[in-house]
């Protein structure tokens, strides 16, 4: 038997929500087998009010050997990173991997406002990350401090900022619309034509970790050997069915519903290209 691999390389939430226990979660429902490194653990200390505890990079290094000498991936995964250390050690072992599907996925903020990259990472993460990226997988507020704070207030700025993304060296751009009006959409851009991907919004607050199993279903989807516009129109398709049955628990964001898309089917998604080259599927 024969299964394709996936690496994840991001934060544990303990929540369960998001991080990698939503990768690893995705990654499973989309027939792939999952493999993780953490680079830091996110729970409220209840005693220090601490949230956030950054791994070794000795730490991460060491989990990312492990996987890709005994198990290999067929693609790779950057969520919350953290630090520049962290971000600078990661475009080097990507580089050294030879794994041709990255997705990056550039974690900055959570669902409760707490900062998920330092400040002095930021340029990291454009100068050696991002180029390194065959996507990336910014929400407006992510792709808005990537371009030094643009205004993301509609559909067209959404093209613009994925314009000025693609410039900064990954293949494909998907900015997420997630915060605007109307229809759930968002823009696929690969430098020459932009695909519009539109879903029904629903009417939840419970969307935690919506964005990292979004880009895991799209890194599922490469691993498989999917096309990346085939991988993002599925990944789309399995995100909407997952917020469509999210949930909630005692208190705070609850998550996504990992499960949904294979349980209960897609929830109607519909694709524009603007150009004029057609998508073959």
């Amino acid at each position: 038997m024969t299964i394709s691999r996936a690496l994840t390389i991001a934060g544990s939430a303990a929540r369960g929500g998001a991080g990698i226990q939503a990768d690893l979660k995705t990654f499973q429902e989309l027939d792939v087998f999952g493999t993780s490194a953490v680079t830091a653990i996110v729970a409220r200390n209840p005693k220090t009010g601490q949230g956030i505890f950054p791994q070794s990079v000795e730490a991460i290094e060491a989990q990312v050997h492990t996987i890709l000498e005994d198990i290999g991936a067929d693609a790779i995964k950057t969520g919350m990173l953290f630090t520049h250390e962290i971000i600078t050690n990661v475009a080097q072992w990507i580089q050294q991997s030879g794994v041709q599907n990255i997705v990056v996925d550039p974690v900055m903020i959570g669902k409760i406002g707490s900062a998920l990259l330092k400040e002095d990472a930021m340029e990291a993460m454009r100068t050696q990350l991002l180029p390194l990226a065959t996507i990336i997988t910014p929400n407006m507020p992510e792709a808005s401090y990537l371009l030094d704070n643009m205004e993301l207030n509609s559909v067209e700025d959404l093209k613009d900022a994925a314009k000025k993304l693609h410039e900064l060296g990954p293949q494909y751009v998907l900015v997420k619309g997630g915060r605007l009006e109307g229809p759930a959409i968002d823009i696929l851009y690969d430098g020459k034509q932009f695909y519009l991907l539109e879903a029904p919004r629903f009417d939840t607050i419970h969307t935690n970790g919506a964005g990292c199993t979004y880009s895991a279903a799209i890194t599922a989807g490469l691993a498989k050997g999917q096309t990346v516009p085939e991988a993002v129109i599925e990944a789309k398709k399995f995100i909407s069915a997952a917020i469509r049955h999210s949930f909630g628990f005692k208190q705070g964001v609850g998550p996504t519903y990992h499960a949904a898309y294979g349980k209960y089917g897609e929830t109607g998604c519909t694709v524009t290209i603007e150009s004029a080259e057609l998508f073959a599927k």
